[in-house]
């Protein structure tokens, strides 16, 4: 693992990873589906809505650049997709979502795996050339993906052929594995920063996604221990000069979230156990508890706290954002702290209640105040 430096990432000021999708490019992406836009074409409007959206990154003074995820439908299920021996399926899984004006579901497709697992070649390898060449001097390109666990909490050992794989152990063993091998893969293609996003450990926080998971019959009281090893074992290995950080969130589809509560339920062995050098943590709004389980977070690690909500348009206050991070402080030292937005603005193609204009000024805001607060 890598202490993160003042100037290194995490950056003081940071972001999640997503961006709202350009209007061209959703036109463009409803033409490719209909047969209008042919592969090429499709992606040579993506080049281009991604070099602007890295030279927004830049504008607005952050030092992270992704692509946006624009060439993605969602932050995960298209690298599940793409890893060898998972195959989609049309059982599509339903996730409860909820907002202030009620509820709505999402139903990615489901998933099963048929073979064994691999990452031959690194997943999103050309996608991640192409930021590779079109960020600045001064940015470094983040590559966002799902962690391992995501891959077992969509379809639990319901989701594995027994001919294939005939117990979890055997399992997890290949998709770590796999894992290993998209890590390394990708950091030998210069990757230096990368982000494995991750709901199943914040999930894990709320007594009524526990309840579903023991109606399953998993072990809902340990499951995110073994999600911890797994993605330690993912990890091993990998090059020094390779920062990596997590996401851990509630859920983020069109301003509305699928959980609630504090990190305490998984903090101790999360952040003393999970071998990565920084968390990016939601704490936009009550649903997400209180400072206090960042006491768990050992020196040398990171804490990007996500203050700025990317579910609302309303512009947070620089001075409340101030107050909060001091809170913050009382439970982690103010040196091992950082500032970003609390998700991705658009984790799915459809994307969130807000303006590229409100987007542009929460990524300012978190800029100005982190070189306030850190100089």
């Amino acid at each position: 693992m890598n202490a993160p430096t003042p100037d290194g990432p995490p950056f003081r000021a940071d972001h999640v990873g997503s961006l709202l999708r350009p209007p061209h490019l959703l036109e463009a992406r409803a033409r490719f589906a209909a047969g209008e836009l042919d592969a090429a074409g499709l992606r040579a409007v993506e080049d281009e809505a991604i070099d602007e959206v890295v030279r927004l990154q830049a504008d607005v003074g952050l030092h992270t650049a992704t692509d946006g995820e624009f060439r993605r439908a969602s932050w995960h299920m298209d690298f599940i997709h793409s890893i060898g021996g998972i195959e989609k399926v049309q059982e599509n899984i339903t996730v409860h979502f909820r907002n202030a004006d009620g509820s709505l579901d999402f139903t990615p497709a489901g998933l099963r795996v048929t073979g064994p697992l691999s990452i031959d070649e690194p997943v999103f390898a050309d996608d991640f050339a192409h930021l590779q060449g079109a960020v600045q001097p001064e940015q470094t390109a983040k590559l966002t993906i799902p962690s391992p666990s995501m891959v077992h909490y969509r379809g639990g050992a319901a989701a594995v052929d027994p001919a294939v794989y005939p117990d979890e152990d055997s399992f997890w063993d290949a998709l770590s594995a796999a894992y290993r091998q998209q890590v390394q893969g990708i950091a030998a293609q210069g990757c230096r920063y990368l982000q494995l996003d991750d709901t199943s450990l914040a999930y894990l926080n709320d007594p009524a996604q526990r309840a579903q998971l023991a109606t399953q019959g998993r072990d809902a009281e340990h499951q995110h221990e073994r999600y911890i090893a797994q993605i330690n074992a993912a990890l091993a290995g990998r090059p020094d000069d390779l920062t990596v950080t997590t996401h851990l969130c509630r859920g983020n589809f069109r301003s509305s979230w699928a959980a609630e509560g504090s990190y305490d339920f998984v903090a101790e062995a999360l952040f003393g156990g999970l071998e990565v050098d920084g968390f990016f943590l939601e704490f936009d709004d009550e649903r997400s508890g209180g400072f206090e389980p960042l006491r768990f977070v050992p020196p040398g690690k990171r804490v990007v706290l996500g203050l700025v909500t990317t579910k609302r348009p309303e512009l947070e206050s620089a001075d409340d954002l101030k107050r909060r991070i001091d809170e913050a402080a009382r439970y982690v030292p103010l040196e091992q702290l950082a500032l970003s937005p609390q998700c991705g603005f658009s984790s799915t193609v459809e994307g969130n209640a807000l303006t590229r204009e409100d987007q542009v000024a929460k990524l300012e805001l978190v800029v100005q105040v982190a070189a306030q607060v850190w100089g």
